[in-house]
């Protein structure tokens, strides 16, 4: 029994991997405001495997890791070794109590069984056509030879797939309605100002609609209500033929026969909306980048589009090699988010060389192990042919996180992503017009191409149309 205790505090005291030693206010602050130069300056000067006090005030030691083999074993790890939704809190206000992301061991498995079918195989291809129909329309709004922000008409796609495709709703008055207050509620969260009141709890003070977050309360209610009314009256006229994410969960039914409650349902399509919006559309503005930055790429792209037509068949679209490889290589340079989803120890964990007690915090870093040079030669090279020639593990390439904590929206969103790009390549030619170097910009949790970057179109194919059928 005594060598026991022993051994417990002997591992209790093990050394944390070395980190910066700078107050954890001003680590925070570096963090929040230059996050991939934080990154890569501890990177440099620490390795793959370094421990931060990022949280603010009295930070708990955080631990990044870029090593696959480390992150591999956190993702493998046993459940009951972490706590997840508990490092999550900064997303309650928007995504709610019952939101996947907020939930831990047996609620969280039954959520995430609940929701996966209706995100993948068969379910998922049935919306393709309408994601292209949806590209079609937004793009048929460019004005020629005109310079413009990708990233906007990126948004803009992003946004309709996710009312039309998740939440299943027509355009008519509440489609309008809640597609205006969602884009202003979006466009609101991409800012450093206003998102940081859901960091810091104290900001978080109802003083009237006038105040910065009575005023983010008064707008949330002004969504709940649409989103409540869909949710309802959906649930009074069930459309078995209707296969859109909405109708599959209004129908689906766990292990003991019970759905999902009203909450339950807006949390998870709050949940669908506020991480598969602005990522999505983060994603293709950087695969557009890439693609008119290197002109072989384009070529080679193109080529492989040419042959399936004026207006191809979405899950050929879906299966071309290298249309799947450019967006995978853009998903590696500047992934979607820079970390995955934060463990919170419960009970002590060896990862690697080093065991942790309770109360620390892992991070497996997407953005530093993408960066890897072992894993990826010249990592800072745009170079589709990574994902032709080799087969990387859920440890190297990890762009959706990984584990029980994977974005349960993988799939899809890789999907909607090789559609949208090839529905845009097939329809116009594009001409980047920007000057100077363009870089990574934030733009709420994600990073996008600096403003400089802008496209100019240039009518490819006369389908292109401002109206199309079932938009």
């Amino acid at each position: 029994m005594n060598k026991n205790v022993e051994v417990e505090q002997e591992m209790s005291v093990m050394p944390l991997p070395t980190g910066p030693q700078t107050p954890s206010l001003l680590q925070t602050l570096a963090l929040v405001t230059q996050p991939i130069g934080f990154l890569e300056r501890c990177a440099q000067r620490y390795g793959d495997t370094f421990t931060t006090r990022v949280l603010g005030w009295q930070s708990p030691p955080v631990v990044f890791f870029g090593d696959p083999t480390a992150i591999a074993q956190i993702f493998t790890a046993p459940a009951g070794r972490f706590e997840l939704g508990k490092v999550t809190h900064v997303f309650r206000p928007l995504t709610g109590d019952q939101s996947l992301i907020m939930l831990d061991g047996d609620r969280h498995q039954r959520q995430r069984q609940l929701l996966m079918p209706s995100l993948h195989g068969d379910r998922m291809r049935t919306y393709g056509q309408l994601i292209c129909d949806i590209t079609r329309q937004v793009i048929g709004d460019w004005t020629l030879h005109q310079p413009f922000s990708i990233r906007a008409s990126m948004s803009e796609i992003s946004l309709q797939v996710i009312l039309r495709v998740v939440f299943g709703m027509t355009p008519g008055v509440r489609y309008q309605q809640l597609k205006q207050l969602l884009h202003t509620l979006l466009e609101s969260v991409t800012s450093s100002l206003y998102s940081s009141q859901f960091f810091f709890p104290f900001l978080q003070q109802n003083l009237g609609a006038w105040s910065p977050w009575g005023a983010f309360l008064q707008q949330q209610q002004h969504i709940d209500a649409l989103v409540y009314a869909e949710i309802q009256e959906r649930r009074s006229h069930v459309d078995p033929a209707q296969e859109d994410v909405l109708t599959l969960l209004l129908s689906a039914r766990d292990e003991d026969g019970q759905g999902m409650t009203d909450q339950e349902l807006r949390d998870q399509l709050m949940t669908l909306l506020l991480l598969g919006h602005e990522t999505t559309a983060s994603s293709l503005s950087w695969a557009f980048y890439w693609v008119h930055e290197q002109r072989s790429v384009l070529k080679q792209l193109r080529e492989e589009l040419e042959p399936l037509g004026q207006e191809p068949d979405p899950d050929r679209l879906a299966q071309l090699p290298y249309l799947t490889a450019v967006c995978k290589e853009s998903l590696r340079i500047y992934p979607i988010a820079l970390i995955s989803q934060p463990r919170k120890v419960k009970e002590p964990v060896q990862i690697g060389d080093n065991t942790f007690d309770p109360g620390t915090i892992l991070i497996p870093c997407i953005y530093l192990a993408h960066r890897r040079a072992q894993t990826y030669p010249n990592p800072e090279q745009f170079r589709p042919e990574r994902f032709l020639h080799q087969k990387f593990s859920p440890a190297e390439f990890l762009p959706f996180g990984g584990g029980a904590r994977s974005c349960i929206g993988a799939a899809f969103s890789l999907y909607e992503m090789k559609l949208v790009l090839a529905t845009v390549l097939t329809c116009y030619d594009l001409t980047a017009s920007h000057q100077g170097t363009v870089t990574p910009e934030r733009h709420g949790i994600t990073f996008v191409p600096s403003k400089q970057f802008r496209l100019s179109a240039i009518a490819r194919h006369s389908r292109v149309s401002r109206v199309n059928a079932g938009v």
